[in-house]
């Protein structure tokens, strides 16, 4: 959690070649694992298993990135592969240093369309095969795939399954948990003026076996100053359905109440901010709401959480 004069209260219920060029994996697989980490990004979560391997899918694996070469293969004069995207930032063979030219590796190719492979997911659960080009397309939507930490403000880059990540939460950003389906919160910052730094609020709450974040935040939309609180929801689009939610503040005979679906966290922190989808307050009503000399800000915000009948 960022500095900045806020608080708040519970008042209710590797491989040679990548120093050699440069490149770093985004998401690359390597023999023992399928994922592979990097400094940038850290994987939790999943029991680990020893994937299935052959040679030839070993021949398949870009020597610079390491991930599964798919049309067109490029190939150096001396037979050494490696993928279109490594192929367009390096000039020279990663192996044999030789100068890369424009040539295709047919027989790889065609290799690579007789091949069926599991899911790089398949040790967080996912049990499906696919054909070699089916794979990649699968992959980009498995509901078995990490998901990202939904903490903002702290460009956390973790991943993993669900329970690792609420476990991270915890201990590393020491957000608050809370067990129940209603809430009563109150924020408080003593510069309410201070909108661009902020401080990120969240909280996670434990309701009907499943994980809800509440953020609550503060920015700009365009020149104005805007309070904001929304739910996001720890899991999947389709499981996010089952479930609404209300937020609502107030005071002095005022009061504004907002009503929606919770966003998964497969959409990020900033798509669901962006999109202004959650209980949005401009700065001057939320200095209303606060009362006394409309320095400091101190709102109550009062949610609730409810299954949807099927």
């Amino acid at each position: 959690m960022a500095s900045g004069g806020s608080s708040y209260q519970d008042i209710g219920d590797s491989h040679n070649a990548y120093a050699d060029y440069g490149i770093a994996p985004k998401t690359s697989e390597s023999k023992s694992s399928p994922f592979r980490k990097s400094t940038a990004v850290n994987i939790i979560g999943g029991n680990h298993g020893t994937r299935s391997n052959t040679a030839v899918h070993e021949l398949l694996e870009c020597p610079v990135c390491m991930n599964l070469m798919y049309p067109p293969i490029h190939q150096c004069p001396n037979g050494h592969t490696l993928c279109l995207k490594c192929k367009s930032k390096v000039h020279v063979c990663p192996i044999c240093r030789h100068e890369l030219g424009n040539i295709r590796c047919l027989a790889l190719e065609k290799i690579a369309e007789s091949l069926e492979l599991p899911c790089r997911y398949q040790v967080f659960g996912c049990q499906d095969i696919f054909t070699y080009h089916s794979r990649l397309q699968h992959e980009q939507n498995c509901k078995f795939r990490p998901y990202n930490c939904p903490y903002a403000g702290s460009e956390c880059t973790v991943t993993g399954d669900i329970q690792s990540l609420v476990a991270h939460l915890k201990d590393d950003h020491k957000v608050d948990m809370h067990d129940g389906c209603t809430f009563n919160h109150r924020y408080v910052k003593s510069n309410p003026q201070d909108v661009e730094n902020a401080t990120w609020m969240l909280t996670v709450f434990n309701c009907f076996g499943h994980q809800f974040c509440l953020h609550f935040e503060a920015f700009n939309v365009g020149v104005a100053p805007v309070y904001m609180a929304f739910l996001r929801f720890m899991g999947d689009d389709d499981d996010v359905k089952k479930f609404s939610y209300s937020l609502e503040v107030g005071g002095f005979g005022r009061k504004l109440i907002w009503q929606g679906v919770p966003r998964s966290i497969r959409d990020s922190h900033k798509t669901v901010r962006d999109s202004l989808d959650g209980l949005l307050i401009q700065r001057s009503m939320a200095l209303f709401f606060s009362g006394g000399d409309r320095k400091e800000l101190k709102l109550k915000v009062a949610g609730r959480i409810w299954r949807e009948p099927l």
